[in-house]
């Protein structure tokens, strides 16, 4: 989970329904939601409901476990362009224009997105449409043409993302880092992919993507909002029962290789004119859901706790005014969850900003780091979030199929009880396991002028 910040108000409000309203991870322990309805097809293909009667619409979010997680060196960044390729010409229909005039005729509003262990595609539209939004994501999931000439304009407008991202300095501190904490499969977490990959994909290269992931049983079809739940089932077995499944585990055929364990501390420096401030980072090689559950609840806690205001990590850096910005962060994922550090840094005591820094870092197991106080403030927080994340179904449903391609719908539903059973001992564990005396990466992004005047280089962090 990333490190939100809350309005003063909105923590009130949710704190307020918090009090009145049980969580439904306690209330239902291993059980699913009650307005959760799952059923699995024969051929694999798992459907869940969310009824949510609060407005007359309806998502339809169909989910693939796919990503730059199941990406070799030579198609890095092509399940991003393939989630383009999803919003173009089928069988049904077979032009751009065509399908743009149904999603007109529908009234659809549609949009995708790929990241390390899920691609997601979604529409929502009126509920009384529910049938005919259904068909019109089956004909683009199972039934691609990957038109050539229109792949030629998609290359060059995934590409696009791709150079506005780079327009911002501190996506090559980032990228420096991930190429540090994760050496040779570094494709392996590098979402964006790579120019000339994306430049020179073809409608072969999709389809055997295609033909690799894109199986009912290795996809999820999520339907929230003013919907029934039978009725739904029904429909979505109408639709999607003869949609032919793989005969092999996807992930047993193209397994996901483990990622090589640091061995030792990996600094580096990224020189970047248009940097205004310097940037350090510090990754860490993670927890994942596999193997330490237990560690990534704890990671979120801990994280929350140094994003508080209160806490000890923003008055020594922020107050103090040795720093701009500083928060810690993990991503949960399957295979290793990234653990970052971000600080922007006054350039004025540049020196003292990374001492204090390893101080810190220093003390993450200590007893005496942070109050019960903020332990508790930090679960209640998440719980916060957690909570306002459900008000709006056509939202709320994007987070759940990540933690099903990440984790399990499990994991989800049973999240907060799980972060209210952290102890200070699991996050000691957490902490000694994977960042205490453990190796890590670490990186500034400073310009030019910055580097010469205060003569930085590898030494800087005094490893």
């Amino acid at each position: 989970m990333n490190l939100k910040k809350n309005t003063m108000k909105k923590n009130l409000f949710c704190y307020l329904l918090l009090l009145a309203t049980p969580l439904f991870a306690e209330e239902k322990g291993d059980k699913l939601p009650s307005n959760f309805f799952m059923k699995k097809l024969n051929n694999g293909l798992e459907v869940l409901v969310i009824e949510d009667k609060t407005v007359p619409l309806a998502t339809i979010e169909i989910c693939v476990k796919n990503g730059s997680y199941t990406e070799t060196k030579d198609y890095n960044g092509l399940s991003h362009l393939y989630e383009h390729m999803f919003f173009k010409a089928n069988k049904e229909y077979p032009s751009q224009e065509k399908f743009l005039e149904r999603v007109n005729e529908l009234g659809i509003v549609f949009n995708g997105t790929t990241s390390n262990e899920r691609v997601n595609y979604y529409v929502t539209l009126n509920n009384t449409k529910l049938t005919e939004g259904l068909r019109f994501i089956n004909a683009a999931i199972r039934y691609p043409l990957f038109d050539k000439e229109e792949m030629k304009k998609e290359n060059v407008v995934v590409d696009g993302e791709f150079q506005r991202n780079e327009s911002n300095p501190v996506f090559f501190l980032f990228d420096a880092l991930n190429h540090k904490l994760w050496k040779d499969n570094y494709c392996r977490k590098n979402v964006i992919g790579d120019h000339d990959i994306i430049n020179t994909a073809t409608p072969e290269k999709m389809k055997i993507v295609q033909d690799k992931f894109y199986h009912p049983n290795n996809a999820i079809i999520v339907i929230a909002g003013d919907v029934n739940h039978t009725e739904v089932h029904t429909l979505v077995e109408k639709i999607y029962g003869d949609w032919q499944a793989s005969t092999y585990d996807v992930f047993q055929k193209y397994p996901i290789p483990e990622f090589e364990k640091l061995t030792k501390n990996e600094p580096f420096i990224v020189v970047n004119d248009n940097a205004r401030v310097p940037f350090i980072t510090i990754g860490w090689q993670g927890p994942d859901t596999r193997t330490d559950l237990k560690s990534t609840y704890a990671a979120d806690v801990f994280s929350y706790i140094l994003g508080q205001q209160s806490s000890k990590l923003q008055k020594d850096l922020i107050d103090s005014g040795l720093a701009f910005n500083a928060n810690l962060s993990y991503q949960t994922c399957k295979h290793t969850g990234p653990i970052q550090m971000f600080v922007a840094a006054n350039p004025s005591k540049l020196n003292e900003c990374i001492a204090k820094i390893k101080e810190h870092v220093a003390m993450w197991d200590s007893d005496a780091y942070y109050t019960d106080d903020e332990l508790a403030n930090a679960k209640q927080l998440l719980a916060i979030d957690d909570f306002y994340s459900k008000e709006k179904t056509s939202d709320f449903i994007h987070t759940v199929t990540f933690w099903w391609c990440s984790a399990s719908i499990d994991y989800y539903t049973n999240y907060i009880a799980n972060i209210k059973a952290i102890t200070r001992d699991d996050i000691k564990s957490y902490v000694r396991t994977y960042i205490n005396e453990k190796p890590a990466a670490y990186g500034i992004l400073v310009n030019t002028s910055t580097k010469e005047k205060l003569n930085i280089n590898e030494a800087i962090f005094g490893l």
